[in-house]
């Protein structure tokens, strides 16, 4: 069945406030991945249990996300993409609400799982620009989503120093519920139902087999620092993932209507960006995991500032702000060079970022001005990976694409994380008989980072350009292709 044609214009008042209230989402999604962050010391006190269960209230969004970012995507392309949004949504906003309502840890984690489903959040609405914009609004609005994530973590942060500084720690959840439910109500209202569609049966197998093999994959990524490396458990995971991962590979390339197309996927104009977005993840996370570790870290160590957390949000702020403005830059680029170009481009701004963190991570205005840069960084590679998949895709499958984009981000955060914490527990000092992490370790996190921030740039440049769709841009730069400029003038 051919796909419904695309509509040209977002229709009526409403519908014209359906960018922003997209964008809302996305920045609604990040603050509540982040929020958490500063209860995380505090939580074994408040839930009476053991730091290692707390842990879970990350790694179980971290998880569910995950899993539920790929399933969700080709959902939306099946079923209609305005529909599966607000079911992520109401899941974030039911998470959140029970989070408010309890203290037991079990619930806790539980409810943060439900909150993982805001992880797709983003490709939904990004799928729904697509189908909803003409060609020559398309790239800024995308560029605007991609930017939600930064922007949102950076606010989050703060967000929820001041909160848990001045309120109960139940208050912070009560507020993502409250921002939550204006987020589905706004999305409800504004946003119409996309009429691209890819009918079909969903692969319920193929789901199941792609979340056993992710939960086992960053299980054992998000506990081996704890665990250990060499452990069963964690060796048991690895092991178990990459049969499973084989296993559900070989069943998806004979299934008729698989959950991801994996022929279209393992083309280079699919699986570079897929590449180029894991390396960008790892490469932009290492950017606020290490900040906030090492402004925070005493005086004494000699090169720490001592900064609270409230101090350390208000620091990381900036970079959201940087991040919002920046995106139209971003879109600019990407009509006027293509967005390889911005990919390579970006990466090579953060990989400069982690190059001024190195030089200089004892003075705040030069660690703020290191972590601009690798926010501007950011903010072009975020903005290009999304459109480098929609030119790559069939129009029905867009949901999907960028689901597993966004998921390859979500893995490549997770192993830096993994990465960073075993480079900065091998480089330690002892401070006020307390074990920090020490300036050298910092510098060489940065340093991994930066590599691979440099390597997302060979990535980028390796992508093939695509000649007729540069051919069928319209003089004002749409970037759209060539069916895009004929149903827009349908």
């Amino acid at each position: 069945m051919e796909p419904v044609p695309i509509s040209t214009e977002v229709r009526g008042p409403r519908a014209s406030l359906a960018v922003p209230v997209l964008a809302f989402g996305g920045i609604l999604m990040a603050v509540t991945q982040t929020v958490v962050v500063p209860l995380l010391p505090d939580l074994p006190r408040l839930t009476g249990s053991s730091p290692g269960a707390v842990s879970w209230l990350v790694t179980a969004t971290l998880l569910a996300g995950a899993v539920l970012t790929p399933v969700l995507g080709r959902a939306g392309d099946m079923y209609g993409k305005r529909r599966v949004l607000l079911l992520a949504l109401g899941l974030m906003t039911a998470g959140s609400v029970l989070c408010a309502l309890t203290s037991d840890i079990r619930l806790l984690i539980a409810a943060r799982a439900l909150q993982g489903a805001a992880a797709s959040v983003v490709p939904l609405s990004i799928s729904i620009l697509r189908d909803e914009l003409p060609p020559r609004r398309t790239g800024s609005a995308v560029a605007l989503m991609s930017s939600t994530v930064g922007i949102g973590a950076a606010l989050g942060l703060p967000l929820a120093a001041l909160i848990v500084q001045y309120a109960d720690w139940h208050a912070m959840f009560w507020a993502t519920a409250a921002l939550g439910a204006l987020g589905l109500g706004l999305t409800w209202w504004t946003v119409r139902e996309s009429p691209v569609r890819s009918p079909g049966r969903f692969d319920i197998r193929g789901a199941l087999g792609l979340a056993a093999g992710l939960v086992c994959l960053l299980l054992a990524v998000a506990q081996g620092g704890q665990w250990g490396w060499g452990s069963a458990p964690v060796l048991g995971l690895l092991a178990g993932s990459a049969v499973i991962l084989a296993v559900w590979w070989w069943t998806q390339l004979r299934t008729p209507q698989p959950l991801v197309d994996l022929r279209l996927a393992a083309g280079r104009r699919v699986a570079l960006p897929h590449v180029a977005a894991l390396l960008a993840g790892f490469a932009f996370y290492a950017n606020s995991l290490v900040t906030a570790q090492l402004v925070q870290a005493p005086a004494a160590s000699g090169y720490g500032l001592g900064l609270s957390i409230v101090a350390t949000g208000l620091c990381l702020l900036p970079n959201g702000v940087i991040m919002l403005a920046l995106s139209p830059l971003s879109a600019r680029i990407s009509t006027a060079r293509g967005p390889r170009i911005t990919l390579a481009v970006g990466a090579v701004v953060i990989a400069l970022g982690y190059v001024v963190r190195i030089v200089d991570s004892t003075r705040l205005w030069v660690i703020m001005l290191g972590a601009a840069v690798v926010s501007t960084g950011t903010t072009l590679a975020y903005s290009a990976l999304p459109t480098l998949i929609l030119r790559a895709v069939p129009v029905e499958q867009t949901g999907s694409a960028n689901g597993v984009n966004v998921l390859m981000r979500t893995i490549g955060q997770s192993v830096c994380s993994a990465a960073v914490a075993a480079v900065l527990v091998r480089h330690t000092s002892t401070v006020g008989g307390a074990h920090i992490p020490t300036l050298g370790g910092y510098r060489l996190a940065f340093a991994l980072a930066g590599t691979v921030a440099l390597v997302a740039c060979a990535a980028a440049l390796a992508i093939p350009s695509d000649p007729a769709r540069e051919e069928a841009r319209a003089p004002a730069g749409s970037g759209g292709s060539a069916q895009d400029t004929a149903l827009e003038g349908t």
